[in-house]
């Protein structure tokens, strides 16, 4: 984070985003760069006060670019299930490898802007590839557009391009934002970041309560309208681009001062490398292995990286919480799927879930800091930095732990008789009693597979039918229904005049139609006798029916219908739980750890730090992928897996919290240049004593 702010207690704005957008990858700490740089020009005030009319266009900016990357995210695994007919495990590990790139990538920006173009242009370079992955991605979402092989090129392509750009200019917009201010408008600048994160969260909960809504409620191309679903987001972020070009002549433009990560990353470098060449047991010994850097790196450096290490030793254990939080977007939606949606008033989709999450974090921030800290400090209890990020990795340990249970309500079986067969298929023998006649039917039967034995009679005698059905709930939340056609005349049907089946005479069967939750009342059955109204009633979330069309009666046809599948029994309601849960415990675990981390290091390492913290979430998202990929279970049964690694990994962060002395970095550093090195007489026999310093 930049600006003042970061040294202290962060406000509530600054708080929504901790685990990306806070921070900013700035080489002379949270403040801007100080140096003898070429007179900025003064921006424009805006209405007379101290803030630069330049700002407008960098929170605008930030809100339309947050509104494409989320709402892009917001429906992106059920894409890769409906578009590409991906299994869930394929989906989820390709949804946290976007994820994970998406924070590995801010490093790359960091040092662009600080080593070669500057924030400015690296910026707009990567606005521009941005917009590029935008719109291949919205391209490949068009179904006549080529075949699924070129669909999928297109969405990889345009995932690839969209991570390079939003981690890449991560580090950059807030970072320029602060540049924008004179040194001497620090609370201005402070406020500033109050409304740029609050942008950030707009954003955020809009496009994730919006998108959802233009995939499953707007539908081109005969179905769910992915193209327009990605299509408004590419939208946004080529608005985000042509506004903050607008600004261009306001902007305050700094130019490169190097990156500090880089020099942090050499100076360990070398330390490692001097050490492996000098193990000969007469050299002397150093107090600390980064003092084999003090060849070529000064005192004030590597006293520094001393303690920014101690702090990232701290993170190993954090990529578990992040394992957990980001499958909101992936497992959790698929789990909203097989659930009941209707709210009354509203039908949710599945993936508009995701809105609660920045939701109740706006929520929470005032009541935690208002009323909770404060009350836990009057009863005189130590709530310190460690024990708060312990307990909101046990929050999210919760959340995942009720997870599990109604992931288990959810997948009651269908009631279907299981038979074992001697391999991969078999034939099975039916013998049918009827009116004392014994008949016989010879059918194959595959593994893994459902079915349905219809029994009707054909010619004065009893025949037989084994149809195949649907193994699993159909998928969004929609309803499958299939026709028997029991009248011995081919019938055409109309349902909700736009769905066309045509069933042929004497029980011929239909395939399964995917349709929206509604009540289907008003179709229509045409046969040679002429058209009959078609009642199917209510056809419910996540149900799979059979309709038997039976017999003609006056103006409409008679039907039977079967609920092959029960409907979804399991409120969505029922997810808000582990949302409250997994929010809190987001609130207590990144906002506390990013507030003590700053408090640990010195003012020149915070960028490390911002990278070391982006890793974490880069490398819990990972862990999604692994386990999805190497280790596919039932779903209950890997929410209890996730819950148990995050009580375990909380259990080592608490001890190695236990063990951890905070310190002042000021203090820590004066100790550091009053301790005295080896001197340069004592390191005669070093190899390093031919390097040029």
């Amino acid at each position: 984070m930049v600006g003042d702010k970061a040294r202290g207690e962060m406000n509530a704005f600054q708080r929504n985003e901790s685990k990306e957008t806070l921070f900013t990858f700035i080489s002379a700490g949270d403040d801007p760069p100080k140096g003898d740089f070429p007179v900025q020009k003064k921006s424009p005030k805006l209405c007379g006060s101290n803030y630069p009319l330049s700002i407008a266009f960098i929170v605008v900016n930030e809100f339309c670019e947050r509104f494409s990357y989320y709402g892009m995210r917001a429906v992106l695994t059920l894409y890769f299930i409906s578009f590409f007919h991906w299994d869930e495990n394929l989906s989820t590990a390709v949804y946290h490898a976007f994820s994970a790139l998406c924070y590995f990538t801010p490093v790359i920006g960091a040092i662009m802007a600080d080593s070669w173009l500057g924030k400015y242009k690296t910026i707009i370079y990567l606005s521009i590839v941005y917009v590029i992955g935008h719109l291949i991605k919205s391209v490949g979402a068009i179904p006549s557009l080529g075949n699924q092989a070129v669909h999928v090129v297109l969405s990889m392509v345009g995932l690839f391009l969209i991570a390079l750009g939003t981690g890449g200019i991560k580090p950059c917009v807030s970072a320029f934002g602060g540049d924008q201010f004179e040194e001497e408008h620090t609370s201005e600048r402070s406020k500033f970041f109050s409304v740029f994160y609050l942008s950030i969260n707009a954003g955020s909960l809009i496009s994730t309560f919006v998108t959802p809504v233009l995939r499953g409620d707007v539908k081109c191309f005969g179905e769910d309208c992915y193209a327009l679903a990605f299509g408004v987001p590419a939208a946004l972020m080529v608005l985000a681009l042509v506004v903050f070009i607008a600004g261009s002549g306001l902007y305050r433009k700094m130019p490169p001062q190097g990156n500090v990560l880089l020099e942090v990353c050499k100076c360990i470098g070398f330390a490692i490398k001097n050490r492996l060449k000098n193990r000969s047991h007469h050299i002397p010994k150093r107090d600390h292995w980064l003092d084999w850097a003090s060849e070529k790196y000064s005192k004030q450096l590597i006293g520094e990286v001393k303690m920014v290490t101690r702090v990232l030793f701290l993170f190993v254990p954090l990529p578990m919480f992040w394992a957990l939080f980001d499958q909101q977007g992936s497992r959790w939606t698929l789990q909203a799927t097989k659930m009941n949606a209707d709210f009354g008033i509203y039908v949710l989709q599945p993936d508009q879930m995701q809105f609660l999450n920045p939701l109740l974090i706006l929520v929470f921030i005032p009541i935690f800091d208002l009323g909770l800290y404060p009350l836990i400090s009057m009863c005189k209890f130590n709530f310190t930095p460690i024990k708060k990020m312990a307990t909101g990795m046990i929050l999210a340990g919760m959340a995942f732990g009720l997870a599990a249970i109604v992931e288990v309500k959810i997948n009651n079986p269908a009631e279907y008789s299981n038979l074992i067969l001697n391999g991969e298929q078999q034939n099975l023998h039916f013998v049918l009693q009827h009116q004392g006649l014994s008949l016989t039917f010879n059918y194959t039967a595959k593994e893994k597979s459902v079915y349905s034995l219809i029994v009707f009679e054909a010619e004065g005698s009893l025949s037989s039918r084994l149809i195949t059905d649907l193994k699993a709930k159909p998928e969004n939340g929609l309803a499958a229904v299939r026709f028997i056609n029991g009248l011995s005349q081919d019938v055409n049907l109309t349902i909700d005049s736009k769905q066309f089946v045509a069933v042929q005479k004497n029980y011929g069967v239909s395939e399964y139609l995917l349709l929206e939750r509604d009540k289907y009342n008003d179709g229509k059955c045409i046969t040679e006798m002429g058209e009959f109204t078609l009642d199917l009633g209510l056809l419910d979330f996540g149900a799979s029916y059979t309709v038997v069309v039976t017999n003609v009666s006056g103006d409409a046809v008679k039907t039977w219908k079967s609920e092959d599948i029960k409907a979804n029994s399991v409120h969505m309601a029922w997810q808000l739980p582990q949302y409250l849960l997994i929010s809190a415990g987001e609130v207590m675990f990144s906002i506390t750890g990013l507030a003590f981390s700053y408090s640990q290091s010195p003012a020149s390492m915070k960028s490390v730090l911002q990278a070391g913290w982006l890793l974490t979430v880069a490398v819990g998202n990972t862990l999604v992928l692994v386990v999805a990929q190497a280790a596919p279970m039932a779903q209950w049964a890997e929410f209890v897996l996730f819950t148990v690694l995050l009580f375990a990994v909380c259990i080592i962060f608490s001890i190695m919290g236990y063990f951890y002395v905070s310190v002042d970095p000021e203090d820590l550093q004066e100790k550091e240049e009053k301790t005295e090195t080896p001197s340069r007489g004592n390191m005669i026999s070093l190899v390093t004593q031919k390097t040029k310093l």
